[in-house]
């Protein structure tokens, strides 16, 4: 429980950097979005690296000849749920896109447009949660 209050404390920290005029808010949203691009590209390489495990799991179970009934319960694979992976993306990219043509509309740069991209990304995420609604009422 540690980990995210300190995440969240850090980075809350670039905006409270002030200077002589009070908030400096194009620098505040730099130091954000490049913390955001940093994450999104961190969480990209790991599921890279997960699916290449995966994979690895994978090969060296078949290659051991391992009975079918312990393979089918290790290598539980759904397509649905890469579907939904599919869709999810697709949801946080086209919010970001949203809102950095908003933010483009919106010059100069200030702290409006890091409520703007919150504001893009939380559509873009209750979007996805009602797709994934929608898809579970009609599949039952």
């Amino acid at each position: 429980m540690k980990k995210p209050v300190i995440i969240l404390l850090a980075s809350l920290c670039p905006v409270f950097a002030y200077a002589q005029d009070g908030l400096y808010a194009p620098e505040v949203f730099r130091v954000a979005s490049m913390i955001f691009t940093l994450g999104l590209f961190m969480w990209f390489i790991l599921a890279i690296m997960k699916r290449l495990m995966d994979n690895k799991l994978k090969n060296k179970i078949v290659d051991k000849g391992v009975p079918d009934s312990v393979v089918a319960s290790v290598l539980k694979t759904n397509p649905k749920e890469d579907l939904n992976a599919n869709v999810k993306w697709f949801a946080i990219l086209a919010g970001l896109g949203v809102a950095l043509t908003a933010i483009h509309y919106t010059q100069p740069l200030g702290i409006h447009s890091l409520a703007i991209m919150a504001f893009s990304i939380a559509v873009s995420f209750l979007g996805y949660f009602l797709f994934l609604k929608q898809s579970e009422k009609n599949a039952d």
